[in-house]
């Protein structure tokens, strides 16, 4: 269910227009904004993404939330990545004109995904991304861990914050390990003990309070890069 607050718009891509929404704070300032990407099987009004949003505006932090092209058109298969990046980027523009403050990114999965390749090879005349925040980062196929989609995380020189559940068939601890190793100061990990890959615990979670749970976090990352 939509805040009252909440904005809905459309959102041009190269791909055409997209649902989206903006999402602003629910007191307070605006001292910076999130753009938010969905996973790749469920859109922006998935109650993991809506639930993360409110809380996030709980939290004194916009948030613009929207759907990538191949989900809007009703199809299951992703976007290619340049298409993916392409609607992330157009996203960010649009969220840069709706603050006053800094533009963080990220999402859940997929989106989070999408989010990192966007920042490490932005288009001409992309708004800066002050930082990324991963909502579950997908960091290989689930039992294939020597599959591992980091090599452009490297090049990335803006702060970042890793939320994964220990028990997320996406993130084999001995890679994360490894990864945030080799990203040294730049990066953030909190970990939710027993949670998978939507930071559930059983079968009888709420998504939408799952979401909710990881804005802390991630309001204070943006607080404390802001």
């Amino acid at each position: 269910m939509a805040r009252m607050s909440e904005a809905r718009f459309r959102l041009p891509t190269p791909k055409g227009e997209v649902s989206a929404a903006w999402l602003p704070p629910t007191a307070g300032d605006d001292p910076a904004a999130m753009v938010v990407g969905h996973g790749a099987g469920a859109g922006m009004d998935h109650p993991f993404v809506t639930g993360f949003c409110g809380a996030m505006a709980d939290e004194g932090i916009a948030t613009l939330r929207f759907n990538f092209p191949y989900l809007e058109a009703g199809r299951r298969t992703p976007d290619t990545p340049a298409n993916a990046q392409a609607a992330f980027a157009a996203a960010v523009e649009a969220t840069a004109d709706r603050t006053r403050g800094s533009v963080f990114a990220g999402g859940k999965s997929y989106g989070g995904r999408i989010a990192s390749m966007t920042a490490a090879t932005p288009p001409p005349g992309m708004p800066p991304i002050s930082g990324l925040i991963f909502l579950g980062y997908p960091f290989h196929p689930p039992g294939h861990p020597e599959k591992v989609r980091d090599a452009h995380l490297y090049g990335l020189e803006v702060p970042l914050l890793f939320l994964e559940g220990t028990k997320d068939p996406f993130a084999d601890p001995a890679v994360l390990a490894s990864v945030l190793e080799r990203l040294g100061s730049r990066a953030r990990l909190v970990t939710f003990e027993g949670a998978g890959h939507s930071f559930d615990r059983s079968r009888k979670d709420d998504p939408r309070v799952n979401g909710a749970a990881l804005a802390a976090h991630a309001a204070a990352f943006i607080r404390d890069h802001t």
